[in-house]
């Protein structure tokens, strides 16, 4: 059994210190962590779990000026039933509550929805028992040839892994002009995913080894402002998404401006829609032009053998997101 130690951090830099030497890992809510480590899924065994939980101020949501700010260490289910949340930044508030089950909405924090690591059926195998390129520099992209119905790109790879983003909060906070606040600088959420392979690490995210996410900031949506997020999984209660989207945009006498469109579950990192931004902008939100949005949001797709399928998952699911808005 190896043997793992346990730091409690009391504040930032001790967290980032502590996660700075050897092999360290933060933890937090531990929904996606404790099993990431039972599985073994990774030949990257750490030394030392540093837990953020301790670290008073990284919790909590509060508006100040015309910005919304979401505690790092918040969990999923204070941020579903905020009613700032709901009322100004629905997507957000709709996603959050999207994730799994109750149970781990009210451990799982904004942090780590953002921070979780990849979905793929060899990357989590027990064991390690594929050794993909994601953990291994040399490996390869054994879904490519095998199985990658559910949790894969429709989009093509990124180095080349296949893997997509499994973020829900994510999308949302894209979608919405989101900025992340770090231990060491601030980093738009456009900025903030990555499909990282080895040796440059294995997470979803653009974050250093030595970093940690302090606060999430979303600009104040313009007035008339409508947001909705849905996603379609397998499993509904408690699956990660096989394709997401989240939608914002303005609404004023019917018609559709500063759209943003933005798909999850399908690449590997948040996709904007430019295309379906494009057709539903500036003209009525009806079912005629909503459709058309749906299937400009596939234009530049390279789906893989077996999930093909997801391509009319989304024409439907931007379709119907949209109408979510009138």
């Amino acid at each position: 059994m190896y043997q793992v130690a346990h730091v409690n951090a009391n504040t930032v830099n001790e967290a980032t210190a502590a996660l700075g030497t050897g092999k360290a890992m933060a933890i937090a809510g531990g929904t996606d962590l404790v099993p990431y480590l039972k599985g073994m899924f990774s030949p990257i065994i750490p030394d030392t779990v540093v837990n953020l939980k301790t670290i008073s101020g990284l919790s909590g949501i509060k508006e100040e000026g015309s910005i919304l700010k979401i505690g790092a260490l918040t969990t999923l289910a204070e941020i579903a039933k905020d009613e700032t949340v709901k009322s100004k930044y629905n997507a957000i508030a709709e996603a959050a509550k999207a994730v799994a089950a109750p149970e781990l909405r009210n451990m799982g924090t904004i942090g780590g929805n953002i921070c979780q690591s990849s979905r793929c059926t060899y990357y989590r195998n027990e064991y390690n028992d594929f050794p993909c390129l994601r953990k291994v520099q040399g490996g390869r992209c054994y879904a490519l040839t095998g199985y990658h119905r559910k949790y894969h790109s429709v989009f093509g790879q990124i180095g080349q892994c296949f893997a997509a983003c499994p973020s829900d909060v994510g999308v949302a906070l894209v979608a919405m002009g989101a900025s992340i606040e770090t231990s060491s600088r601030t980093i738009k959420a456009s900025d903030f995913f990555a499909n990282n392979v080895a040796p440059n690490g294995e997470g979803i995210n653009v974050l250093n080894a030595n970093e940690i996410v302090k606060e999430i900031q979303v600009p104040t949506p313009a007035a008339g402002t409508k947001s909705a997020y849905r996603k379609f999984s397998f499993r509904k209660s408690i699956d990660f998404p096989v394709v997401s989207v989240a939608v914002v945009a303005t609404i004023s006498g019917g018609n559709v401006s500063n759209a943003s469109i933005v798909l999850g579950g399908v690449y590997g990192i948040p996709r904007r829609a430019t295309g379906a931004e494009t057709a539903i902008n500036n003209g009525a939100l009806n079912t005629e032009r909503a459709t058309a949005a749906g299937d400009a949001a596939t234009t530049g797709s390279q789906p893989l053998i077996n999930n093909h399928y997801k391509l009319q998952i989304i024409k439907t699911l931007v379709r119907r997101t949209l109408l979510l808005l009138e």
